[in-house]
């Protein structure tokens, strides 16, 4: 079995140089880098993580606890967080907290129990307990897409947080289909006390506002973030007296679920009902109609946790950050637009 010592004679350095390029302790030159690597791999060499975390006091994992891990939105992040962490050289342990408080809190606890490094966690709409055990234990943490009032300052821990902004693309899908003609605007809005579902609802009243429209809240219903809670919820805008005229579902899981509640009502989009949705698909330019969507910068948001959770191992005392990526507005026709040739990209 290849040594650290055998890779640094292939490869012509020293083991400390060996060393520094492996658990990325020190810069080292790009060609010096390349050359301890080829001798990793010609070797076949595999270093010994658990005698290299008993000297260093880190497993070089993270901890990653996503609710809806079979979303299409977040398993695109889960897929920008793993190609982030495997660039850095770490490894994830990924569970899901299935948006349950208590449950939440037992998996991150198991998470830490097995010493991950830090913890990137979207986290439920009533995280008191998350935010008391990683205060109390001082876990390394990353909120994820979700954004929560966590402690920032003084002597307690730090919690970094980074996800899309949601409220100005909210509005810019009200304005475009008021711009169309329509006066009832519906909003199928996800679970109640996510910073999420807040934000786009005061996208959606400022939309409102802006295109000199009334808020109805007959109009406003929560779709609870899953597809047979949109469902539930279209259903019963359809079986207003004054229905609405275009509908906006604020998650890709939601449309799903908003498409099927109008098909079981017969109705077409966007002869019948316009529809605009949060959230793009990586298949939404392949519906008919092709669907006008807000696209989240899904593994830019994911790569962007892993990047802010190393400057916190690195560097303790930073303050804490909130950042909000910008989206991108896509238009197609679901909307009632007319289909032009090489429309589609986001903008």
């Amino acid at each position: 079995m290849a040594t650290m010592t055998d890779v640094a004679r292939r490869a012509g350095v020293s083991v400390a140089t060996v060393s520094h390029v492996l658990n990325d302790t020190r810069p080292v030159r790009p060609h010096t880098r390349r050359a301890v690597l080829d001798a990793v791999e010609e070797l076949g060499y595999t270093p010994n993580t658990l005698a290299r975390s008993l000297v260093t006091a880190r497993t070089r994992s993270i901890g990653l606890a996503v609710s809806a891990i079979g979303n299409p939105y977040f398993t695109e992040i889960l897929q920008g967080v793993e190609a982030a962490a495997l660039d850095h050289g770490y490894s994830l342990l990924v569970a899901d907290p299935h948006d349950d408080p208590l449950h939440e809190v037992e998996v991150v606890r198991l998470l830490h129990e097995r010493r991950v490094d830090g913890m990137i966690v979207a986290p439920s709409p009533r995280p008191r307990e998350l935010l008391a055990h990683l205060a109390r234990h001082r876990v390394p943490t990353v909120f994820l897409d979700r954004l929560v009032e966590a402690p920032g300052t003084g002597d307690g821990p730090r919690f970094d947080q980074v996800g899309a902004e949601s409220a100005e693309p909210t509005a810019r899908l009200v304005t475009h289909l008021a711009g169309l003609g329509h006066r009832r605007i519906a909003l199928v809005a996800g679970l109640p006390g996510l910073s999420t579902t807040d934000e786009r609802i005061t996208g959606y009243r400022r939309g409102l506002a802006a295109a000199g429209l009334p808020y109805d809240e007959r109009i406003l219903v929560h779709g609870d973030s899953r597809t047979p809670g949109a469902r539930r919820a279209t259903a019963g805008l359809l079986a207003l007296g004054a229905r609405p005229t275009a509908l906006i579902t604020a998650n890709n899981a939601m449309t799903i679920g908003a498409l099927h509640a109008l098909r079981d009502h017969g109705l077409s989009v966007p002869g019948d009902i316009a529809l605009c949705c949060f959230d793009d698909f990586p298949w939404a330019d392949l519906f008919s109609p092709r669907l006008t969507a807000v696209a989240q910068p899904s593994r830019e948001i994911g790569a962007r946790a892993v990047g802010m959770l190393l400057e916190r191992l690195a560097e303790p005392g930073l303050p804490a950050r909130t950042e909000q990526l910008p989206c991108a507005f896509v238009h197609r026709t679901s909307c009632g637009c007319p289909d032009r040739p090489g429309e589609g990209n986001p903008s």
